[in-house]
């Protein structure tokens, strides 16, 4: 092998590794640009499970408000009419009390 041959396989070496190193760099650019895409994708997704289950969470949260207000409301109307009934079993005590008392107020 002559001395320009050597010469000429080195160089072709040269470029064989230069082209083999911008391949390597062209190809780690690719993983890294892919990579990005897929965690952004990963987020993106996550966020998105988030705010659903968050939704959801909020939904079943205002269920159960609902729910506890109406047996509030119930129990309220019920102690209502429990009082009235109450009270309408009285009015006859109440009326003969008022009544008696003015009676002894004007007797006396």
């Amino acid at each position: 092998m002559t001395r320009a041959e050597i010469l000429s396989e080195i160089k072709k070496a040269e470029e064989e590794a230069k082209a083999s190193v911008a391949k390597a760099i062209e190809s780690k650019n690719k993983k890294i640009s892919d990579a990005t895409s897929q965690s952004r994708e990963i987020i993106r997704k996550a966020e998105e499970d988030a705010a659903k289950i968050a939704d959801d969470e909020i939904s079943e949260a205002k269920k159960l408000i609902k729910a506890d207000r109406e047996k509030i409301v119930q129990k309220g109307v019920s102690e209502a009419l429990e009082m009235k009934n109450k009270a309408k079993k009285n009015i006859d005590k109440a009326t003969q009390f008022i009544l008696t008392e003015f009676e002894r107020a004007a007797d006396a």
